[in-house]
């Protein structure tokens, strides 16, 4: 693509929101439209770039046939990207780009916080202050124990290696099955996760949302788990079957869980998982660290340099975090 190419650029943001800081620098390069969903339409016209700053918004598929004729490059501003991909997108010639890389450390470290939280019993002393209760107790040494990581892309390589570091015993879970793996060890196939499971004290789940992993934790996996074992879903909620999960830990199969991502979000008033033992919930914010959305920004300016830049048929060789469609994340 030439230099002085002026590509249209859509930014799809959203009412509460705030946009990016680097806003100056990002029109010095593109015809920056501002939308948000109800305006997507109009905006896509003629569009060589949509940005979705919203980056849950399933808009794109809804105005598909107004964008595909000029649409080059979509950039989702999050790591999962199963909200976005549709068929037509994935057979076009689209590149999608995706926000792989900033939240890797902060989820890494929201997973050790929820390990120790658990192991140091913290959930419960907060209970027993509450009510003026002195209980002396136990805890896990976690430097003893184990952990599974479920997807073996960035994120479950920073937490693998936080959780090394602090002595825990790391295996990874991934497509296929290897060993050697510098971050891992050993990483086993997750279509034989009810085989291998049962081994380990921790499992904590962050692979991508694809046909192959959706529910991928139900009643059969969670049924082989360690007996007082604890689940970490910093992923998507639709990775484990709910109903199978409150069962699991109703019946005291499942020693703990912390959730962050929850099949419908926010999660259900009336949802039993409010007010089990043993269960911590938060508001799918593991990686939102101060400063993310800046982090976010400065993604963006860097690939939209590099699209400036780039030949007009090269595009999926120059962009960073270029995402496999066909599989639903950045291979590495």
């Amino acid at each position: 693509m030439a230099s002085d190419a002026y590509p249209v650029l859509v930014f799809l943001g959203a009412d509460d929101v705030p946009p990016p800081y680097n806003l100056a620098e990002l029109d010095q390069l593109a015809d920056i439209r501002h939308c948000t969903a109800d305006g997507l339409a109009d905006a896509l016209s003629g569009a060589d770039i949509l940005v979705l700053w919203d980056f849950f918004s399933r808009g794109l598929v809804d105005n598909w046939d107004v964008a595909k004729d000029s649409l080059r490059w979509v950039h989702v501003c999050a790591a999962g990207v199963d909200s976005l991909l549709f068929d037509d997108l994935v057979t076009s010639e689209v590149v999608v780009t995706n926000a792989s890389g900033v939240f890797d450390r902060p989820i890494a470290e929201f997973v050790l916080g929820s390990i120790l939280a658990r192991d140091k019993r913290l959930h419960e002393s907060m209970g027993f202050q509450r009510d003026h209760v002195w209980r002396h107790r136990e805890t896990v040494a976690t430097h003893r124990t184990s952990a599974l990581v479920v997807g073996t892309g960035g994120i479950g390589r920073a937490i693998a290696r936080l959780l090394r570091a602090v002595g825990v015993s790391v295996t990874g879970a991934g497509r296929v099955a290897r060993t050697g793996d510098p971050d891992f060890g050993e990483v086993i196939a997750t279509s034989d996760l009810a085989d291998h499971i049962g081994a380990f004290d921790n499992v904590i789940l962050v692979a991508p949302l694809t046909p192959q992993t959706e529910r991928m934790v139900d009643a059969r996996v969670l049924g082989a788990m360690k007996s007082g074992a604890h689940l970490v879903n910093v992923g998507r909620g639709q990775l484990v079957d709910e109903s199978a999960l409150v069962d699991a830990v109703r019946s005291g199969a499942l020693g703990a869980a912390s959730l962050d991502v929850f099949d419908d979000e926010p999660l259900a008033e009336d949802s039993p998982l409010w007010d089990m033992p043993g269960v911590s919930i938060s508001a799918h914010m593991s990686g939102d660290v101060a400063g993310w959305r800046d982090s976010l920004a400065d993604q963006i300016l860097v690939n939209l340099r590099k699209y400036r830049d780039s030949d007009a048929s090269d595009l999926a060789s120059t962009l960073v975090n270029v995402v496999d469609k066909a599989r639903g994340y950045v291979t590495r």
